[in-house]
């Protein structure tokens, strides 16, 4: 009998061992303590960020404008009145679709960009590859108030070094709509680039170099290397990149502001800050500008949400 016990009782620890293993161990001080380290940085966000955005939601259901400000007049609740006086007027239309397309081609061209220089660092040698890095990092560092006087100077009608290179005399390049949309576009990469360029030269440098090698030596051109090997690789710094431009391109403010003027000849080249700026402060209609900025916080929700979803659909991980 008394072996027999023994060994009855060498198993029931053997269980008890095993099932102590398989169980996961927990954190000293049960799920408290991460939340403990993690509410400075909450405090903050919630002090920077979700509490503006609720004072922005907030008024953008009232009647605030001039009259309540001063107290002459009761704040009333609209509901959604602000959101459908915004969507039946058509130059809010108009505005939406010209900072749509102005946004995408920044966003592409920033990109293109930011990529072709990229890969052009990993192809120079050291001196200039820092030249090129401090000039970039120069451009970035560059206050956007700075930059948009710049390239006013730059493309001035009257003493303007690019009309004189380019023979057109006293061309004024914010007269036109298209031309001066295309003059902030360029002042909108030059100081966007050096981000992508950055970001997508450390993601390149990461690669293995045999795998590079491997595609040279199979006869694969440079442009069959950047789209068939780096950019799968890359795919995750590419997505944070295009989101990133995204968000800035979209809501372009200082440039357009300073370069067309406050949006050009007759709002010919308003974008939606801009419009959200002129009718919160200019006209005094604070509860409309509350309200179009909601909506474009909501939209750029949306495109990065959207676009996620689809990166995570073709399996890839961020």
């Amino acid at each position: 009998m008394a072996p027999n016990s023994s060994l009855t009782a060498d198993r029931s620890r053997v269980r008890v061992r095993r099932g102590r293993s398989r169980s996961s161990p927990r954190p000293q001080g049960g799920w408290g303590v991460p939340w403990l380290y993690l509410a400075p940085a909450l405090v903050v966000l919630g002090g920077l960020l979700v509490y503006p955005i609720y004072q922005l939601g907030l008024i953008s259901f009232f009647q605030y404008t001039q009259a309540q400000v001063s107290g002459g007049e009761p704040t009333t609740f609209k509901g959604f009145g602000n959101y459908s006086e915004l969507f039946s007027d058509s130059q809010f239309w108009q505005v939406l679709l010209s900072t749509v397309l102005f946004a995408g081609a920044c966003v592409v061209s920033t990109l293109a960009v930011g990529c072709a220089l990229a890969v052009l660092l990993t192809r120079v040698r050291a001196v200039p590859r820092l030249v090129l890095m401090l000039a970039a990092l120069g451009a970035w560092a560059t206050p956007a108030v700075t930059g948009s006087t710049v390239w006013l100077l730059l493309f001035d009608p009257d003493f303007g070094p690019v009309n004189r290179i380019l023979g057109l005399g006293d061309h004024s390049w914010t007269y036109g709509r298209f031309s001066a949309f295309f003059l902030v576009l360029l002042e909108v990469v030059w100081c966007s680039f050096p981000f992508v360029m950055v970001t997508v030269y450390a993601g390149i440098r990461a690669v293995p170099s045999e795998v590079l090698e491997a595609a040279a030596l199979d006869g694969a051109s440079q442009w069959r290397i950047w789209r068939s090997v780096l950019t799968p690789m890359l795919r995750p710094i590419l997505t944070v990149v295009t989101i990133q431009s995204v968000i800035w391109d979209f809501k372009v403010f200082t440039q357009i502001y300073v370069m067309t003027n406050g949006g050009g000849i007759a709002g010919q080249n308003l974008v939606l800050n801009v419009y959200a700026y002129q009718q919160a402060f200019a006209s005094s209609k604070y509860s409309l500008g509350s309200a179009i900025g909601v909506l474009m916080l909501l939209m750029l929700l949306a495109v990065t949400l959207v676009y996620l979803r689809l990166l995570r659909r073709q399996g890839e991980e961020l």
